[in-house]
């Protein structure tokens, strides 16, 4: 029962992790309706600018809970400038455009991050310190889940009521919801959409850009190619629990977090990424709207 109960708590760290990047993809298709296929990278700028801060930061001699702080916030506000800029190249310019369009355009804007932080720094592993504390008080515990897991946990938790309280309570979460709604009526009544989608994709970029800290300070190591893994695996969440949808994202990245520990634990870590999948197909042939997606109907 221990065992099992290890494997849960592993896949909600997961699980966590996953939602933070899971959410930018959701709400950046829920108000425009189309995927940014770059938000991986913008996850993993996130994980490398906290690696240098901490770094610096290290050398002059800083605690370790004032490195993980400004780590922190110096890659959430990298990555949000990146995600501002993704959604300036990549979407606005063919806000007209086809569909396909700036989906190639996001796909080519990946690429060429990856290949940026690959010349800007080593295709090798490169080694993250823990930048997470242990608390004395989880030492009894610690074979079951570790001080940084209850931390991912907690931030993911406190990530998910700001969110639920931004887009609910807010003047920019209400122009959010009209835009999702219905973007040439928004505009209608004065809602600036230009401006609600800039904001989206910064949050969006800002809440992957935490997980990407967190992630990386709790395996320590991080390589220019972990956000095309961690990001097809968050838009494989956001599909699962319903795309468009906040509480489905969170939702399917805590049954794909689960699926992938308990594959790991009782089959093969082998096997972990073939579950994960097979998941998804299951749920796009029965379920094809998500767990808690809402089918539409479409004009033809």
């Amino acid at each position: 029962m221990e065992y099992f109960f290890e494997l849960a708590l592993g896949g909600m760290t997961r699980g966590s992790i996953y939602a933070l990047i899971a959410l930018g993809y959701t709400m950046v298709y829920g108000i425009i309706e189309l995927i940014n296929f770059a938000h991986g990278e913008i996850y993993m700028i996130g994980a490398f600018t906290a690696l240098i801060i901490a770094s610096v930061l290290t050398v002059l001699g800083m605690n370790q809970i004032a490195i993980l702080v400004l780590a922190s916030i110096a890659a959430v506000v990298y990555s949000a400038a990146y995600g501002f800029t993704v959604e300036k190249l990549a979407y606005k310019p063919l806000r007209q455009a086809p569909r396909l369009s700036p989906l190639i355009s996001a796909i080519g804007l990946s690429i060429f991050l990856q290949n940026y932080v690959l010349l800007a720094q080593t295709s090798d592993f490169l080694p993250f310190p823990a930048l997470i504390p242990n608390f004395e008080f989880m030492e009894p515990y610690s074979h079951i889940i570790s001080s940084a897991e209850i931390v991912i946990l907690f931030t993911t938790a406190i990530v998910m009521l700001l969110l639920t309280f931004l887009i609910k309570f807010t003047k920019i979460g209400k122009a959010m919801r009209a835009t999702a709604q219905d973007r040439e009526m928004a505009m209608l009544v004065g809602v600036n959409v230009n401006r609600v989608i800039s904001v989206t994709f910064v949050i969006g970029s800002a809440t992957a850009a935490v997980g990407g800290v967190l992630i990386a300070s709790h395996i320590g190591m991080i390589n220019f190619y972990i956000g095309f893994i961690a990001g097809i695996k968050a838009f494989t969440a956001a599909v699962l629990g319903g795309i468009g949808s906040i509480p489905g994202a969170v939702l399917g990245s805590f049954v794909l977090g689960w699926t992938e520990s308990f594959a790991t634990g009782y089959v093969s870590s082998d096997y972990e990424d073939v579950f994960a999948f097979v998941l998804l197909v299951m749920i796009l042939i029965f379920k094809p709207e998500g767990i808690l997606g809402r089918s539409t109907a479409q004009k033809v």
